[in-house]
């Protein structure tokens, strides 16, 4: 790190808050006096002055390197912003080369930070909200504080925050009212605990039944609804005080690889491209979306160089900014993903980025490394200072539109009561009940009486939807088989359905020649009927055989398993109807997208 950075601390800008002070409409700005270090005692305060650019005002008062650091998000270690916890502090060493997030912060001055359960405990409301309050003390320019709260699959903030079902579900519903709602309750929930910006929607078309990493993320397979669902969810965030990105342009959704662990490579046409793909990310951005993230991903017809989207100018620039006109802030997928590194090293990848056109650098592998990279390249005019003017500018629009400057901090005592209420609660029930899809029944729904079994997949799933059929009056039992069940585990489920009235498999990711659909095999040689449960993707349904009913609830969230108890004994009736095709094993189409019966 270069030593001119920790020293400048305090000396930087107390001019941060007056920069961007909103006084009865006016914007105000201030000279640094009383805050600087080397202040003399008893300065009378410089009398303020009205400016219409606080962000120009702002960015003119920021070295290089503050500028520079506004350029990255990263995520820090630790349940508290100034933690001791030895095995937090080593961790930040090595990333990020600073003992915890508060240091971190006050050293580089990053524009964001983004949270995980795994980095920072997230446990409950209040102590999420003092997190963010610690890091934003920390820090002389206000946070971006985000995180991945997509619900559904990808959910980083669990219970008492509302767990809403995800994208799919909400498609399932057709409800466009529902999914704004579910994001205002969402973002408002969020916000009561510090955070301002939340990377969803997501407006990934999934036409690929296989992906392996967008799935029950997309809202369908349809790219007008996609579009307008991806649109409200825009529109909701924003409504409770969250910035949003939309997700992840060009399009993630029609891909085998997981860009996670490789890079996967986008075979449509441009024409195809402007058929499937465009359309939600079109959608989003005219409702005013504040970011676009970008795909590690190739996509030939688009730039035919094969770079990466997060890496190639064709496709930032080009097509999203130039074409698209979006004026928002780019965000790069994370850039410790292999799908970005696998031609490039860490200390590339940042600056191609920005060359390309992304302005927030998010999660590099090496913050140093790539803090100081990004230094290297202006002072080498690969990139200049002009450059790294316009991504700092948007980032810092950003942070003023959205109200971050203005109130940065979380009311620690009041997170708790905003955080999982019975309203928000029962919009997520209600949400959740209307989107169970019945694809299948031969008269065994609903089961109003008797006993059940239910196995299959998710220790978890299995035990709440047990609960949940005995909540509704039903005797039940689970037993968890897994998403791999050995010859063992498949026989000690047959034998634990011997004498049952029915038997409920939950499934999540069935392919072709799955143990999962061999235990559905087994199971349907019993006297009992046989309802399978999709909890994930519908599209286990095309690879389980006859079974008595089949229903898709696309989720695994409490409210989800909730609704199917409800929907399996009849005291809620299945409306959900499919947001994709699901085809056949053998080609064709098994179920179509809008299909979804009823009782």
């Amino acid at each position: 790190m270069r030593s001119a950075k920790l020293s400048r601390k305090t000396v930087l800008l107390s001019s941060v808050a007056a920069a961007f002070a909103v006084v009865g409409g006016g914007v105000v700005v201030a000279e640094a006096t009383s805050e600087r270090e080397d202040a003399p005692e008893g300065d009378e305060p410089v009398e303020a002055t009205t400016t219409q650019d606080p962000v120009g005002e702002l960015l003119a008062s920021m070295s290089l390197e503050d500028k520079v650091g506004q350029l990255f998000m990263v995520y820090v270690h630790g349940e508290r912003a100034d933690t001791d916890d030895p095995d937090a502090v080593a961790a930040n060493r090595e990333r990020l080369g600073a003992d915890n997030g508060a240091a971190f912060v006050a050293a580089y001055r990053p524009g964001g930070v983004i949270y995980f359960d795994w980095a920072n405990g997230l446990r409950d409301p209040a102590q999420i909200a003092a997190l963010s309050n610690g890091l934003q003390a920390a820090s002389t320019v206000p946070l971006l504080i985000a995180t991945d709260q997509e619900y559904g699959s990808v959910v980083r903030i669990g219970e008492p925050a509302t767990q809403f079902p995800g994208a799919m579900p909400l498609g399932a519903t057709r409800d466009l009212a529902a999914a704004e709602e579910a994001a205002r309750i969402a973002g408002a929930e969020l916000r009561a605990m510090g955070l301002n910006q939340n990377f969803a929607p997501d407006a990934d078309v999934n036409v690929d039944p296989a992906n392996p990493v967008i799935g029950v993320r997309s809202f369908g397979s349809d790219p007008a609804l996609v579009a307008d669902f991806a649109a409200a969810q825009v529109r909701g965030y924003q409504a409770g005080g969250v910035a949003v990105s939309a997700k992840h342009f060009p399009g993630h959704g029609d891909t085998g690889t997981d860009s996670h662990v490789g890079l996967p490579v986008i075979t449509h046409t441009a024409e195809e491209w402007e058929r499937i793909d465009a359309p939600p990310f079109r959608a989003a951005i005219e409702a005013g979306a504040d970011m676009v993230m970008s795909a590690h991903l190739q996509f030939p017809a688009l730039d035919d160089s094969l770079a990466p989207a997060t890496l190639s100018r064709p496709i930032l620039t080009g097509l999203l900014r130039e074409r698209l006109g979006f004026t928002g802030v780019v965000v790069t997928d994370a850039l410790d993903m292999q799908g970005v590194r696998t031609e490039y090293g860490d200390d590339r990848v940042p600056v191609l980025a920005l060359l390309a056109g992304a302005d927030l650098l998010l999660m590099p592998p090496d913050f140093p490394l790539a803090y100081e990279a990004v230094l290297d390249a202006v002072a080498s005019g690969e990139l200049t200072e002009a450059r790294i003017d316009e991504s700092v500018r948007r980032i810092l629009a950003l942070k003023h539109s959205r109200g971050i400057v203005d109130a940065p901090e979380a009311d620690e005592g009041a997170a708790a009561e905003a955080v999982g209420s019975d309203a928000n609660l029962a919009a997520a029930a209600d949400i959740a009940e209307r989107s169970v899809t019945l694809l299948a029944n031969d008269g065994t729904l609903p089961f109003a009486a008797g006993s059940v079994l239910v196995t299959g997949w998710g220790e978890n799933t299995t035990r709440r939807l047990a609960e949940a059929l005995a909540a509704q009056g039903l005797a039940a039992e689970a037993l968890v088989t897994g998403d791999a069940p050995d010859a063992g585990a498949i026989a000690a489920a047959k034998a634990a359905a011997a004498g049952r009235d029915l038997v409920v498999v939950a499934t999540r990711d069935v392919r072709a020649g799955s143990a999962q659909a061999a235990l559905v095999a087994a199971l349907l040689e019993g006297p009992a009927p046989v309802v399978a449960a999709a909890v994930g993707t519908p599209y286990d349904a095309a690879h389980l055989g006859a079974v008595h009913a089949s229903l898709a609830s696309y989720s695994y969230a409490a409210p989800s398993l909730a609704a199917l108890a409800k929907v399996i004994t009849g005291a809620v009736a299945p409306t959900g109807t499919l947001p994709v095709d699901v085809p056949a094993a053998g080609g064709g189409v098994l179920y179509a997208l809008g299909h979804g019966l009823g009782y």
